[in-house]
């Protein structure tokens, strides 16, 4: 689509080496140009908001998201330098700063996927929750717990409103700080049902993702892996969890959420452990 829609504005080689890919949330774009389009970057920005009706403002990442904050750096292309938008995404809306709190359009197959194995009556440990899409997701449609966790306070504070702008039949507690800390505080052998949404960072976190969960409880270990092929992510990231994990754990499965990268793969795997 954004080549498309920019096929008057380049050549066809500067077409194939722009990255096609790029996130529409709520009535912001995101896109990521080569440094061999930089200088056309405006024209490309302009171009954008002109052709997708419902956009508001068009943003270059200038950064990788980076940091305890999980923020990333955009500079403004077209259209209104404003970072906040509303995000839809099933049944659910959300107030999110794409900016300044950590967000992904991509995961939404995955929060889906999360919100369906949640039953009744489960206590859930959210440890890098964000803006809280999965916390909300999960007790929209279940009557759970949720404790949802982060170190970023714009990220927190996002999440307590978009606890009060959803009707949800479970419960959400934002709660901002360390996970460890909070976890070893207030969240001991609490838990059903951990996340680890830190993918890059799970070893570092694993023994806390194990003491909040209750034995006979499931973790659901992110992480990021490399893989010649593709159909060996899943089991690639299997082995790394048992090479890890100091407790007795029976894998139920394994995915690739998304690719980020040439042979590059943000995987999950599922996991009950004995305490």
């Amino acid at each position: 689509m954004l080549k498309k829609a920019l096929e008057s504005t380049l050549t066809t080689k500067e077409s194939d080496e722009l990255i096609s890919a790029f996130d529409q949330i709520g009535d912001i774009i995101i896109v990521r140009i080569p440094d061999s389009l930089l200088s056309k970057k405006k024209i490309i920005g302009e171009t954008l908001l002109n052709e997708i009706k419902v956009a508001r403002s068009v943003f270059y990442q200038t950064s990788d998201v980076e940091g305890d904050f999980r923020t990333r750096n955009l500079e403004i292309l077209a259209g209104e330098d404003n970072t906040e938008t509303e995000y839809k995404e099933f049944g659910c809306k959300f107030f999110v700063d794409v900016e300044n709190a950590f967000f992904s359009p991509r995961l939404s197959t995955e929060r889906e996927r999360i919100g369906n194995l949640v039953q009744d009556g489960e206590v859930i440990t959210n440890m890098f929750a964000g803006v809280g899409m999965f916390s909300i997701m999960a007790a929209k449609k279940k009557k759970c717990t949720v404790y949802s966790l982060d170190i970023n306070p714009a990220a927190s504070k996002l999440c307590v409103k978009n606890i009060e702008l959803n009707k949800l039949v479970g419960k959400v507690i934002s709660i901002n700080g360390d996970a460890s800390k909070i976890i070893k505080e207030q969240l001991v052998d609490k838990s059903d049902r951990t996340l680890m949404l830190l993918p890059e960072r799970s070893d570092e976190f694993l023994e806390s993702a194990i003491t909040t969960t209750k034995n006979g409880g499931m973790i659901h270990y992110y992480s990021h892996i490399h893989a010649d092929k593709k159909s060996e992510a899943g089991k690639l990231s299997e082995e790394h969890y048992l090479q890890v994990t100091p407790v007795q754990s029976e894998i139920l499965g394994s995915k690739i959420v998304r690719a980020i990268g040439p042979r590059y793969y943000q995987t999950v795997v599922d996991v009950k452990i004995s305490k």
